[in-house]
């Protein structure tokens, strides 16, 4: 007879812990860093046609401190965007030096 053993190993940390929390060091640029973000995580209702839309560079500028307070809120706030997931530490903290840099377009 084999007996066989196996260990199962939990993770104990945070997200937070194990999420990449390594800052941005280069120039953030709405075309190059911030639109893709955008577009992948906002435009499904923050798209041309809605409420209020954040398709372009002179909208997501005019937003950004909204856009900054609404994605750092914690989970389970109702307010919190992007609704129903959460972006990675590493796409808030580009939005964030976006700022911090000038909210520089090009």
């Amino acid at each position: 007879m084999i007996m066989a053993s196996l260990a199962i190993s939990c993770e104990s940390r945070t997200y937070e812990e194990i999420s990449d929390n390594t800052p941005v060091a280069a120039t953030v640029k709405y075309t190059a860093d911030i639109k893709p973000i955008m577009d992948a995580n906002c435009l499904s209702c923050h798209g041309a046609t809605s409420f209020k839309p954040l398709t372009n560079y002179s909208q997501v500028k005019a937003n950004i401190d909204q856009i900054i307070d609404r994605i750092q809120r914690p989970n389970g706030d109702p307010q919190k965007m992007p609704q129903g997931s959460s972006l990675s530490q590493n796409q808030i903290s580009t939005i964030v030096k976006w700022k911090t840099d000038g909210l520089l377009e090009n």
